[in-house]
């Protein structure tokens, strides 16, 4: 190899060992937490100047194509928009971390100015270009402009129809991994694999959390991007990542294991509780509910549905960080699977020329083969409502959230003279309530006979610990409580549906739960699930009734706005308590700030909650707490509108010494809690918790 080839492999292998760790030991401390993003270098005059000039002229443009109204620049804007929103932010919040910042934000609003000018003119190039392309969308969260990178492969044909391979990669940790830096990386970097003939998705991901909560959500709303502008084929997408980027592919792969054809993570974390002791030689004392609430995200709790995401992990032999795959490899071996797992040999943080190798040719191999798109047996494992889908299976209702549930689908075939008989087999756990659904085509009707081509399919569910024998008679079925038969039709045109659940005697039953109020998919909490989708702040116009409530609410609003566009990069949508309208409840879950007395929001609803807050107790079920220093945290179904919550009090639940450590970020608090606030908020918690739980899967309060 040439000496140049050679060291500019050197110089791949080093920059991806040398990623924004956090900082170990030192960053063990909550009481002496350093900023996350740090404050930014002094800016010139001269050059601040400068680009205010051309943030103007940029903002000026923008304006003109809003009233513009038309149809392909409407759908274009937000790809000028995002280097508009990546400098102003830069400017306005103290993020240019080197003097090199400056240099890029100088070139990013030339960029933006260019393609507006093309916009105005009515042509843009960008959308037909190969290389290197920087886009953006608009998020449905906070409706603020978020970009993401693509390498589009020089074989795509923009005039063809042929569906094209997509991987999306997970970038590491960045401490300043501003809009601006991201933006520039991506219009100059192609990253680590580039295999041919694929689109390569670069989610921002909204800064460094791992790709968590608003995160999570960036990268899915990402990918709908992509999917409704390029042709992309949904049998061949693939999830990728190092370091942060690959504890972000394993939640991913475990928790959306039927959307790819392959996982493949590299080094980064897998779980919390053993990775912060490992890694940042952490002492873990966690309170009951953030020990349940760890099953979020840890992905050794989700192990089995790697039977439907065939995966390839990667570690340096040397790493530190190896210890994420070796947790998942011991997971997998207890649902007999063996983890793929290629390690690169005297490796530290990095992935060497020969494993990149291996890798490239067993993703390859993959992708051909493609997604399996209805696979005859599923395993599926969750903890929660938000995750509660394996292709055609999916989990209507929990017996308790936060608790392993499981369904076991298997398909039992019989032949016979007259008819042929095709018994599914559930054998489940901890689940209430389920739908299986095959779409048209997808349920095969291959050994159906006569002109009608049906198949009757007795559905045997089964809820004990194990799956059952095959020879167990029918009056053994008879006589066993956990057995429940029913039938239901598949169709000529290769479609079936059966839905069942649990009554209130425990039963099996046919249909949906006619339970009005229950926790359900993207209602289930905790509180950190209401900014994984629309959200305002609605701030209160009047005097609280407690001064001391009011003074910790207003702070705490304060905060929230902060936190969220410095961690998530958004701007928080926040009006006044007498602007909510019925529309805004429609579409928007509605975060409460102050309390009943101040809030006519809150007062409107606070006689429906399980919780009551008067302005002399916050009440919870037997328990008492004075109003004049206490406080209700909460999330709930809106009572004004039960698809949507109402949360009091609260932002994102992890605050400033999570994001010392992405291990750290996941909730900090249930579905309720109680303040009190002669405790200052810190760096951990907003106060001191005297109490916290989960509501029950109907909402209410848990009886002891």
């Amino acid at each position: 190899m040439p000496q140049t080839a050679s060291l500019l492999a050197l110089i791949s292998i080093v920059a991806l060992s040398s990623p924004s760790f956090a900082d170990g030991e030192k960053d063990n401390h909550p009481e002496n937490v350093r900023q996350v993003p740090r404050a930014g270098i002094q800016v010139p005059a001269e050059r601040e100047a400068a680009l205010r000039s051309g943030l103007i002229s940029l903002q000026q443009k923008i304006g003109r194509l809003t009233q513009a109204k038309d149809v392909l620049t409407t759908d274009l804007l937000p790809d000028v928009m995002i280097f508009e929103r990546a400098v102003r932010c830069a400017l306005d919040y103290d993020e240019f971390f080197s003097p090199k910042d400056i240099d890029k934000a100088d070139q990013l609003i030339v960029e933006g100015n260019s393609r507006a000018d093309q916009l105005l003119s009515g042509q843009a190039d960008w959308p037909n270009q190969s290389g290197l392309v920087v886009r953006g969308y608009i998020s449905r969260i906070d409706h603020t402009v978020q970009p993401y990178g693509l390498v589009m492969p020089k074989t795509y044909a923009f005039n063809h129809s042929v569906p094209t391979r997509c991987d999306l990669w997970f970038h590491g940790r960045g401490e300043t991994l501003s809009e601006v830096n991201f933006l520039w990386d991506r219009m100059k970097n192609p990253g680590r694999y580039t295999p041919a003939h694929t689109i390569v998705l670069h989610p921002y991901g909204r800064y460094s959390n791992a790709f968590k909560f608003g995160g999570e959500v960036d990268v899915l709303e990402a990918l709908e991007d992509v999917q409704r502008r390029y042709r992309i084929d949904d049998d061949r997408i693939s999830v990728r990542g190092f370091s942060m980027g690959g504890a972000a592919c394993w939640q991913f792969a475990v928790h959306y294991a039927d959307r790819w054809f392959a996982a493949n993570p590299g080094a980064g974390f897998s779980e919390t509780p053993e990775f912060l002791k490992f890694f940042q030689k952490e002492t873990l004392n966690p309170t009951p509910w953030e020990k349940a609430l760890w099953n979020m995200y840890d992905c050794d709790k989700y192990a089995v549905n790697l039977n439907h995401c065939p995966t390839i992990a990667y570690s340096g032999e040397n790493d530190i960080q190896k210890q994420a795959a070796d947790v998942m490899e011991t997971a997998l071996q207890k649902h007999s699977i063996k983890l793929r797992h290629v390690i690169g040999a005297k490796m530290g943080h990095g992935i060497d020329k020969a494993s990149a190798a291996i890798i490239e040719k067993g993703m390859t191999a993959l992708a051909d083969r493609q997604r399996l798109q209805t696979p005859r047996d599923i395993h599926f494992e969750t903890h929660t409502l938000k995750y509660n889908r394996m292709h055609w299976l999916t989990i209507d209702g929990l017996i308790e959230h936060w608790t392993p549930a499981r369904a076991n689908v298997d398909w039992k075939f019989d032949t016979g003279p007259v008819d042929n008989h095709v018994e599914l087999r559930i054998n489940t756990k901890n689940v209430s309530g389920f739908t299986l659904n095959f779409p048209p085509g997808t349920f095969s009707i291959e050994q159906a006979t006569g002109d009608d081509a049906r198949l009757t399919i007795a559905t045997t569910v089964f809820s004990g610990e194990n799956i059952p024998a095959d020879d167990v008679s029918l009056e053994e079925r008879a006589a066993d409580p956990w057995w429940f038969t029913f039938a239901t039709e598949a169709f000529s045109d290769g479609s079936a549906r059966l839905q069942a659940h649990r009554n209130t005697d425990g039963k099996w039953v046919s249909g949906p739960t006619s339970v009005p109020l229950r926790k359900r998919h993207n209602l289930q909490g905790p509180i950190d699930d209401a900014f994984m989708d629309s959200f305002v702040f609605v701030r209160p116009t009047e005097t609280a009734a407690n001064e001391t409530a009011g003074k910790w609410a207003a702070s705490e609003l304060e905060r929230a706005i902060e936190h969220w566009r410095r961690h998530f990069r958004g701007d928080a949508r926040v009006i006044n308590d007498t602007d909510v309208t019925d529309e805004l409840m429609q579409s928007a879950n509605l975060v409460l700030w102050g309390d009943p007395g101040s809030n006519s929001v809150m007062a409107k609803i606070a006689e429906k909650l399980p919780i009551k807050w008067t302005s002399e107790q916050v009440i919870v079920g037997g328990q008492k707490f004075d109003a004049a220093n206490h406080a209700p945290i909460l999330i709930y179904p809106n009572p004004l509108n039960p698809d949507r919550y109402v949360v009091f009090n609260s932002s994102f639940t992890f605050r400033e010494f999570a994001y010392l450590n992405n291990a750290r970020q996941v909730p900090m608090l249930p579905d309720w809690a109680v303040i009190d606030l002669r405790t200052p908020p810190g760096n951990v918690w907003p106060g001191k918790v005297v109490a916290a739980d989960f509501f029950d899967e109907q909402w209410q309060l848990k009886t002891k």
